[in-house]
């Protein structure tokens, strides 16, 4: 008989999993874009609980009210009077106005009354949901943030090569269709892109001009890896928007982890603050679909694989952002740059990645080295550490000491 292969997790199902073992102390906040897996993570840890599990989804096409929460959480409540404890598991909060409150209201009612019921909260736009825990639940919970997927994740889940995973990114639901590329790039485009636009951001958020922000996506994938001034922005959009109106939609657009804009090092927060942002996707599927090109004709192409190869590094990076591990920058001085800057408590770490385009790599490193005396300065590619090895260790193992 053959043995059933092992669903793959997640390394953040074991921090779930030991959280909603402990006495009941937080509310647990699972946040990540669409379609990295958090619902799939949440229920793989709470099959295992031997408690009642309450389950319920705000993701309609039209928004619910508060009162739905309070249904939710009542009936959850229920279950406890046949048991030693409860799971209430609510997916796509933020979607909901004011849920922060009725949170903390009835989070604070079993408080009082000492029921034993945890609750986990899931969000696919973690800026909106970090605002509501903000404003009413200070105290009460513990984030689990989930990024996109990485090299290591899909190779391990999927047996992908390293160009699989340049070309098709790392969203696992679209996994089983790279077989058929046409139909996995249409998947892509309608199910993750369209959906993330119109639903995480555009129903949620006040856009006064959604053509501008569908316009300003489209130019950060295809400019993915290079610094654009918020000027040189409207110009390519033909828009007569301003900077600021671009600088927020593009913040925006990041809280969706579909692309961010990296600031400028300089030692210096106001000054960064101010700066041309380098253009980042936050999954190079975002990048090969806009592009509208195929995997052997990405491969042909070496300066569109060069700026795949660099984006996905930024992506490693700037994912591991999104979980607190790190902040990410660039760096540009006259004819001198650093692709990323990587700051995690005292540590700086310089990387250049050798993607054939970049010919005063080692004096861009050499200049930065003179001005900031980073921890460590690393070669990502070329004679330094190869791509395979850097994109399949965490971040955390390279930023020194």
């Amino acid at each position: 008989m053959t043995s059933k292969k092992r669903p793959f997790q997640r390394l953040a199902a074991a921090t779930l999993a030991a959280r909603l073992a402990e006495p009941r102390r937080f509310i647990q906040v699972v946040a990540g874009p669409r379609q990295v897996g958090k619902t799939t993570l949440v229920q793989q840890v709470t099959d295992t609980l031997g408690v009642p599990v309450r389950s319920a989804s705000a993701d309609e096409p039209t928004l619910k009210g508060a009162d739905w929460i309070a249904q939710q959480w009542d009936a959850a409540r229920l279950a406890i009077a046949h048991a030693d404890g409860a799971v209430l598991v609510l997916d796509e909060i933020q979607k909901i106005p004011g849920w922060s409150d009725t949170v903390k209201r009835l989070w604070d009612e079993d408080t009082r009354s000492r029921r034993p019921l945890r609750v986990v909260l899931l969000g696919s736009a973690p800026l909106l949901i970090a605002q509501g825990l903000a404003d009413s639940l200070a105290g009460r919970f513990e984030t689990i943030p989930l990024a996109h997927w990485s090299f290591a994740e899909m190779q391990s889940a999927f047996g992908w090569s390293l160009d699989e995973y340049l070309f098709y990114g790392g969203y696992p639901g679209a996994a089983p269709l790279i077989g058929d590329p046409t139909r996995w790039a249409r998947y892509v485009a309608d199910s993750l892109i369209e959906t993330s636009i119109s639903r995480d951001v555009l129903l949620l958020t006040r856009v006064d001009k959604p053509a501008l922000l569908r316009r300003l996506f489209e130019l950060a994938c295809r400019y993915s890896g290079q610094i654009l001034s918020y000027t040189k922005m409207l110009g390519q959009l033909q828009d007569a928007g301003n900077t600021t109106t671009l600088a927020h939609y593009l913040d925006l657009l990041a809280s969706a982890g579909m692309v961010c804009g990296l600031p400028k090092y300089a030692g210096d927060v106001a000054r960064s603050r101010g700066s041309s942002p380098k253009l980042q996707v936050l999954n190079t599927a975002l990048m090969t679909v806009t592009s509208g090109i195929t995997m052997t004709e990405a491969r042909a192409d070496r300066e569109f694989w060069g700026r795949l190869v660099e984006s996905a590094v930024g992506a490693h990076l700037a994912n591991a952002a999104m979980r607190g591990e790190c902040t990410v920058h660039y760096w540009r001085e006259r004819n001198h740059e650093v692709d990323f800057v990587v700051q995690a408590g005292r540590t700086l770490t310089a990387i250049e990645v050798k993607s054939g385009r970049a010919p005063q790599a080692h004096a861009g490193t050499a200049a930065f080295s003179r001005a900031f005396r980073p921890t460590r300065t690393l070669l990502v590619g070329g004679d330094g550490i190869a791509l395979d090895e850097f994109l399949t260790r965490p971040v955390t193992h390279w930023l020194g000491a």
